[in-house]
Order: structure tokens, then C-alpha cells, then sequence
């Protein structure tokens, strides 16, 4: 997710690093993809998270909260993100949090029923998407507001277009190469899901962590996709 999502400190707060955060008032949506980077944060810099006050609070409400001074620091994406950058400094965001051993991605899905009666239609899935991602690569300023993909990309997610170009800015695409590697799909992201996992049985979410998630991700249709370049 990269630096799309920040933990971001209010201006007077007296937060100038993670070790900081004690005693202090930082709010996160619960279960959400900054609750866990927080929370890694926190174990990373050896800072008790029962020494913070964490509070659960929807991006909308973090942003009136920050504005009102009623919390220290928050964790959020934008538009919230963006809101209350103007009144306070970024800390730390995600890919900071990522390098540490503890990284956040947004995936595409498919049921394994599909994905067996249709594999050339995840395959051709996969490589357009890849070559979406190869083009904003190659020229991020193309997608500027006034481009066609930042007019779908608006209508598809619901985003203000006048966002969408530094929205972008915020992730990382990696490109087909990357997702086949043991970087993403090859192995990392495999590991990833069992840390959410367990991130998600602390917080009472599910039940049990299962002893191996590799059957749920691939890096089959990469490949593949790859291959037929």
C-alpha cells in the first residue's frame, strides 16, 4: 500500500516518533489494514500498545477529531489522510512499516470454482492488468486528471477525480516480473496472510490461524501471463 496510508501526528501534539506515542491519543478504523500497520509500528520500536491510547474511529470521524484537537496522532488513508495532513506531519506510512516486516497490499481474488473452469479468462485478467500497471509505471503524469483512465478509475471507486493522480502516487504497482517473485506471490505474500491472520485472532475476529495459507495465493496466472508476452 505504500505511503497511501500514514500514521499522522497533530500539530503540537509532541510526536516526533513511534516511541512518542505513549500516552497519547491516536485513533485507526479497528481491523483495518493502519490498525495493523500501528500496531507493527508499536512492536517494532518496542513501544507498548497498552501504553497508547488507540481509539476506534471510522476515516470521517478521524478527520472532525483531528480537526477539533480531540486526538494526538491518527493512522488513516485519504481523503481523511490528506484532510488532517494540513494540520499536523506524517510520522511514519506504510511502506516504512512494509520494510520492517509487516507489509499491507490490496489483491485481486478469484474462487478456485472460476479459476478451474476458466483459467484463460484469469489469465487475460492478470496480464491486462499488468500491462495497466506497466503503463502507469512508465508514465505516472499521463494519468493526470484529465486522462481516460483517471476518469474511470473516479467512476469505478467513487474517488474525486481531481484526487485520483495523487491517490495513485501513494501505491506501489508492482510489475508481473515482481508479483511472480518470492517478493509477492512466490512466497512473501503467503507469509503476509499468515501474520494478518494472526493479527486478526488477537483482535477476535476469527476463530484459529490455519498452519499454511500457500494454497490460497498463487503465482501461477503471473506466470503464465509473463509467458505469453
Amino acid at each position: 500500500i505504500g505511503e497511501s496510508e500514514a500514521l499522522v501526528a497533530r500539530n503540537g501534539a509532541g510526536i516526533e516518533k513511534i516511541a512518542d506515542l505513549a500516552g497519547k491519543k491516536v485513533a485507526v478504523p479497528f481491523v483495518s489494514t493502519t490498525h495493523y500497520s500501528l500496531l507493527a509500528a508499536l512492536k517494532h520500536e518496542n513501544v507498548d500498545p497498552k501504553s497508547v491510547e488507540i481509539l476506534n474511529l471510522r476515516p470521517p470521524e478521524i478527520a472532525a477529531a483531528f480537526a477539533r484537537g480531540d486526538i494526538d496522532g491518527a493512522y488513516v488513508w485519504d481523503p481523511a489522510l490528506g484532510q488532517i495532513k494540513t494540520t499536523g506531519k506524517v510520522v511514519l506510512d506504510s511502506s516504512q512499516v512494509a520494510a520492517w516486516g509487516a507489509p499491507t497490499f490490496d489483491a485481486w481474488i478469484v474462487r478456485t470454482d472460476f479459476a478451474e473452469k476458466h483459467p484463460d479468462v484469469v489469465r487475460g485478467f492478470v496480464k491486462v492488468t499488468g500491462e495497466a500497471y506497466a503503463r502507469y509505471l512508465a508514465n505516472p503524469e499521463a494519468w493526470s486528471v484529465s486522462s481516460p483512465e483517471a476518469g474511470k478509475i473516479a467512476k469505478l471507486t467513487g474517488a474525486k477525480l481531481e484526487e485520483v493522480p495523487e491517490l495513485l502516487k501513494g501505491y506501489v504497482f508492482p510489475t508481473l516480473d515482481e508479483q511472480a517473485s518470492d517478493k509477492f506471490l512466490g512466497g512473501a505474500t503467503v507469509k503476509a496472510i499468515a501474520a494478518t491472520s494472526a493479527f486478526l485472532k488477537e483482535q477476535g475476529k476469527i476463530d484459529a490461524v490455519l498452519p499454511d495459507y500457500s494454497k490460497y495465493a498463487t503465482a501461477k496466472y503471473a506466470i503464465e501471463a509473463l509467458a505469453s508476452n
